[in-house]
């Protein structure tokens, strides 16, 4: 794959974190923006522009906080929680002192994560306070994507830490803290999206290269009727993240696929793909004052020597200009 780049301007974009002098520094040096287009052959006509040259770990879950205009993100292996405003070009890290997986806004106010055996309610600067213990007797598993539904909820799946066997489960986080498993024999549980008309859940096992579809009741929560809505058999990569659009596509990040892919879950067909300069892309949400701006996450483990020595922006955060309005993230109804 082949990309041109250009500098979209000269100063640095400006990065606060609660993080070292040091890292800070090195955070304000690497934050230069880079719009990323096509080169030869491939996609339709879109780009991917560098935010953050951020250098993350494993870059995930990123979530639209609409009423503060407020991007969420997280860097699972540094247990990182970033906030980004896109219209301050400010990005803030958070140690939340353990693998975090997923970030949600909730409608009281603050975020609910994901750690690595549980649901947290999260003050920013402050210390993770335990909704509910999920699978603590299970050192070999962790916390992996998470997402609100329509109805409030908050869901999210484990996986085993070595990517190897089912010893994962799709959890669902109720109003009033308590939890009940929706799914289990999941080996790394990954996206989460919902139509537009509250019908239908998609989710994502990754090593399975599907995107599956459930029937869902927005009242109860509970889904039935699986059925395959997309098969990436034949796709780069695997599928990761996802985000749903207000036509009803899935737009699904492909972990060591170098891009995002828009499909049509009613045929199962690639309408069409916009290439990452990253080769781990991770997830995406929409977000923006239109709802039309995607936000990607991506990551640097898992990069080969080659994609390394080229100075690769892998672990960035990036956005791509859709020209399609996206759904708004749900918040968890507490």
């Amino acid at each position: 794959m082949r990309y041109r780049s250009h500098q979209v301007g000269l100063a640095q974009l400006p990065v606060s974190t609660v993080q070292t002098p040091m890292q800070r520094q090195e955070a304000n040096r690497l934050a230069t923006k880079r719009i990323y287009t096509e080169g030869e052959g491939g996609a339709f006509d879109l780009e991917s522009e560098l935010l953050l040259d951020a250098r993350s770990e494993l870059g995930e879950g990123p979530s639209w906080d609409s009423r503060n205009g407020i991007l969420y993100w997280v860097d699972i292996f540094l247990g990182l929680v970033h906030r980004y405003s896109p219209y301050e070009s400010k990005d803030e890290a958070f140690q939340a002192g353990q693998y975090v997986s997923s970030v949600v806004p909730s409608r009281s106010g603050g975020i609910i994560v994901t750690l690595q055996h549980g649901f947290y309610r999260l003050n920013l600067g402050g210390k993770p306070s335990l909704i509910s213990e999920v699978e603590g007797e299970l050192t070999q598993n962790r916390f992996n994507d998470g997402k609100c539904d329509p109805g409030g909820r908050f869901w999210a799946g484990t996986m085993d830490i070595e990517e190897k066997r089912p010893l994962g489960a799709l959890y669902v986080l109720e109003k009033g803290g308590s939890v009940r498993r929706a799914l289990g024999n999941v080996t790394v549980s990954n996206g989460l999206g919902w139509s537009p008309d509250h019908q239908t859940m998609y989710y994502i096992d990754s090593p399975t290269k599907l995107v599956s579809a459930y029937d869902y009741s927005d009242s109860t929560g509970e889904i039935d009727n699986r059925r395959t809505a997309v098969d990436m058999t034949d796709q780069p990569g695997y599928p990761d993240g996802m985000a749903v659009d207000s036509e009803g596509m899935l737009w699904v990040a492909h972990w060591g696929g170098w891009r995002v892919t828009r499909f049509d879950p009613q045929t199962g067909k690639a309408l069409d793909y916009v290439n990452i300069p990253a080769s781990q892309v991770t997830s995406c949400c929409f977000g923006g004052r239109k709802l039309d701006q995607l936000y990607v996450t991506s990551a640097r483990a898992g990069i080969g020597p080659e994609e390394a020595a080229k100075g690769s922006p892998a672990g960035g955060l990036f956005r791509i200009e859709t020209g399609v309005r996206g759904l708004d993230t749900f918040v968890f109804d507490d």
